[in-house]
């Protein structure tokens, strides 16, 4: 039986900005293939523009009934996950969901006061993911409904006939 789940540690930038309304940005980068042994907000590099956390970890749970979006990612030719964090107060900020469904990625986007990112699907998730979509997966045909003739004496009645009982 494949996974339902995946754990995967997450790297946010903030980043230098030059303008007058904000001094720096935050934003998810990178999601490793598993939680590393270090603390979270613990700062992993310093440049003059950037400075990189990991942020913590999360579990990415996959439904069955979402196979047809993950297999939409996995064949994008850029699979990702997409991270969303939350802001707690100044310069603090939560990982507030990750999902490996583009669909739910591009609406929590769509969100006001969160932070979402598309970022790189490691490896080893892709492979947990093909195998769930694998073993869930079933092929649903498209079936374009028809709609009922129009009756073209029906208003000629005056509303009698038809659905009154008649």
């Amino acid at each position: 039986m494949p996974q339902n789940h995946f754990e995967v540690g997450i790297l946010v930038a903030r980043r230098r900005l030059r303008g007058p309304w904000a001094t720096h940005a935050w934003l998810p980068v990178a999601a490793l293939p598993a939680a590393p042994p270090v603390a979270n907000w613990t700062q992993l590099a310093e440049t003059e523009a950037e400075s990189t956390f990991y942020a913590g970890s999360y579990e990415v749970l996959l439904h069955p009934a979402e196979t047809s979006h993950y297999r939409d990612n996995l064949v994008s030719g850029r699979p990702s996950l997409w991270v969303s964090l939350r802001k707690l107060g100044e310069d603090s900020y939560e990982i507030a969901t990750v999902t490996a469904d583009p669909y739910e990625g591009e609406a929590m986007a769509e969100g006001i006061g969160e932070i979402v990112e598309a970022v790189p699907m490691p490896n080893e998730c892709q492979g947990i993911l093909r195998a769930f979509f694998e073993a869930f997966h079933v092929e649903r045909k498209f079936e374009k409904r028809k709609r009922d003739r129009a009756d073209p004496e029906a208003l000629a009645r005056g509303g009698q006939g038809k659905g009154r009982g008649e």
